[in-house]
């Protein structure tokens, strides 16, 4: 007896943000991180992308964003705090004012932390998150970024290893994550050989 669940398939595509897409994108962010009490505000995460529009991304839909990535250029062992936008004077000294731009060299840590990542309810299991993923790690791969980093809440440790990142718990945390928050980064990997 099979116990596979046909899903439809569904067109999917991703592609960089645009402004139609940030109440759809705030919207996703509200229903998965509210509950959590982690949500961001769309004018924060606005403020997130604008950091780096080449590195981020949504999954459309002809119903609207289905899911999105967030990424930015940002310190190596440091995050954003969730209750402040990317505007802040502090952080705008802890990288050059050229990181900024998407035409631009990475930062010299050559970190990329991956803010956000949310795939729609209905679209989840369909392994969308690892194509998010993949298209991230093309682009951190193509804009010269060595790591990726991220700060795994609500359990999602477990995931993030098995994507290959590894847990740094020494690294401290903004209180806004929560207690069970854990920074981890990965290396960005070669491109295939042909």
């Amino acid at each position: 007896m099979s116990h596979d669940v046909h899903v439809p398939h569904v067109d999917v595509r991703i592609r960089p943000i645009t402004d139609d897409d940030w109440g759809g994108i705030a919207e996703l962010e509200a229903e998965v991180y509210g509950p959590l009490g982690l949500s961001e505000g769309r004018a924060v995460l606005e403020s997130r992308a604008r950091a780096s529009p080449s590195t981020c991304f949504v999954l459309d839909c002809a119903g609207g964003p289905a899911g999105y990535l967030l990424t930015l250029p940002y310190p190596a062992f440091q995050s954003p705090d969730l209750a402040q936008p990317e505007e802040e004077p502090d952080l705008a000294a802890a990288r050059p004012q050229e990181a900024a731009s998407p035409t631009t060299a990475p930062p010299p840590s050559g970190n990329l932390h991956l803010h956000d990542l949310v795939v729609a309810d209905g679209f989840r299991g369909r392994g969308l998150a690892r194509r998010l993923l993949r298209h991230l790690t093309t682009a951190a791969r193509a804009q010269t970024y060595e790591r990726i980093s991220l700060v795994a809440v609500a359990g999602s440790e477990t995931f993030w290893a098995a994507q290959g990142y590894r847990a740094h718990r020494e690294i401290p945390l903004p209180g806004s994550y929560g207690t069970d928050a854990v920074y981890m980064s990965a290396a960005v990997p070669e491109g295939r050989r042909g």
